[in-house]
């Protein structure tokens, strides 16, 4: 996977100029107008965090009595969500580090939605670790009290680490792209709007050692950043593994942990650029071949999936206790069967055969086969979670759990939480990383001869 083959078109009377003031008339463009449905949009998602907000406080005044979770069951839909969103996080900063520093060029117009999922859904997902704490408070206690040795303190510090280098790794880039902002929209934007890209333009001029002081630090960052989010995860799973449950008793669920994440990532970053690069019309800048390289990744992760779960479970089948059958039987034939196949099926064999073929490798196939990965991976981290505290830990029966509205209430208004932040991200700041894309259009110009000049070798 090395170059987009596919350079841009410079029609006649037309040159590198005239593509890059096209350039940056796309991405200035959202920012200048909003339409009727972009409010309406807005007007939803807003209604549902409200609603989301009432289901929260009904929780807080009455405890987490109103939710499905119990002494033996204690964590449900707020836990998977969690750990759903932590996963998702994985599309930014690791796959972006990941090409950016195996120099993949046909990475640059996917770079900055794929940094920005990230800390939405870092943000997103913490939000749901304190929503199951019962009340806020206890995150301060946490903080003030916490034991070091118990992988939840871990975990919170893990986050804390990655959202910061995150954070850091969207902004760092972009500094370049806000000062395009700051300086064409000087005037027309709202004005503390302005000052935004104003400060955090950080007076960038675009002289030589600012260039080479961006590059030194994005390179950085990248190295940087792999090492955190693979960490992340990793302390994600030690959270069940690290814990008396038969069907958490794994020694790989660090690497599956990750892997999944990585699988949920790349799903979500080819949705939310189809709806992007549609609804902004970016189709000259993010085109059918940067989908089809992402169709790639999401075929390989899927494939490493599929041998994670041949691993675990034959392994834990072959020499299997009584717990493990009990575990094994409510996975594969009886309580969480048709949740378990639906993901195996939809979520992992239907997108491989997807990609697989030619015809339906398109932006179109890939953003179904990663709506049902999406899916699929959220059920798996709800049967995970779940399933695991159903084994009983003494001879009784085993104990039931199903999330209560104020659960379904809040998860929704966590979904869109994500949505909206997402939504307001890409009206408000440059979705396309303008600078690296103007330098890799030159390059590859300079290398790609014209059409008279290929006629006349």
């Amino acid at each position: 996977m090395g170059e987009v083959t596919e350079s841009p078109k410079v029609h006649p009377g037309t040159g590198e100029s005239a593509w890059d003031d096209r350039l940056d008339e796309h991405v200035i463009a959202p920012v200048k107008r909003a339409g009727r449905g972009y409010v309406l949009w807005l007007v939803g998602l807003s209604a549902m965090i409200v609603w989301g907000v009432f289901a929260y406080s009904t929780q807080v005044r009455d405890g987490l009595y109103v939710t499905g979770m119990r002494d033996r069951i204690s964590w449900g839909l707020y836990i998977s969500s969690f750990v759903f969103f932590i996963g998702i996080s994985h599309a930014g900063t690791l796959i972006s580090a990941i090409l950016r520093v195996s120099n993949a060029s046909w990475r640059t117009p996917i770079t900055r939605i794929a940094e920005s999922i990230t800390v939405v859904a870092l943000v997103t997902g913490g939000l749901m670790v304190i929503v199951d704490m019962g009340k806020p408070l206890r995150l301060y206690q946490m903080f003030i009290n916490g034991n070091w040795q118990s992988p939840l303190m871990w975990d919170m510090f893990a986050i804390t680490i990655y959202l910061t280098a995150s954070v850091t790794y969207l902004l760092v880039p972009m500094v370049p792209d806000l000062a395009l902002f700051r300086d064409r929209l000087d005037g027309r934007v709202p004005r503390f709007q302005w000052w935004i890209y104003a400060v955090f333009s950080f007076g960038w001029r675009g002289n030589t050692a600012q260039k080479k002081s961006l590059t030194k630090s994005i390179s950085l960052l990248a190295v940087l950043i792999i090492p955190i989010a693979v960490s992340v995860h990793t302390v994600v799973s030690w959270i069940f593994a690290m814990t008396l449950r038969v069907s958490w008793n794994s020694t790989i669920f660090g690497f599956f942990f990750v892997t999944g994440a990585i699988f949920s990532g790349i799903a979500a970053l080819i949705l939310v650029l189809a709806v992007v690069r549609r609804r902004f019309h970016l189709q000259e800048y993010i085109t059918s071949v940067h989908f089809e390289y992402l169709g790639y990744l999401l075929l390989t992760a899927a494939m490493v999936m599929l041998y994670s779960n041949a691993s675990e479970y034959i392994t834990k089948g072959f020499h299997a206790s009584e717990d493990d059958l009990f575990a094994f039987r409510e996975l594969f034939l009886t309580e969480f069967a048709p949740l378990y196949w639906f993901y195996f099926f939809g979520g992992l064999v239907f997108p491989i055969l997807i990609v697989a073929f030619k015809r339906t490798r398109n932006v179109i196939g890939l953003s179904i086969a990663s709506a049902f990965v999406l899916v699929a991976m959220f059920i798996e981290r709800y049967f995970i979670v779940v399933a695991g505290l159903r084994v009983p830990l003494m001879p009784y029966e085993p104990a039931s759990y199903a999330p209560t509205w104020v659960e379904w209430s809040v998860f929704g208004a966590g979904l869109a939480l994500f949505l909206l932040l997402l939504t307001l991200f890409t009206k408000f700041f440059p979705v396309l990383a303008v600078w690296e894309m103007k330098e890799e259009h030159e390059a590859r110009m300079a290398r790609v001869p014209t059409e008279h000049e290929a006629v006349e070798q």
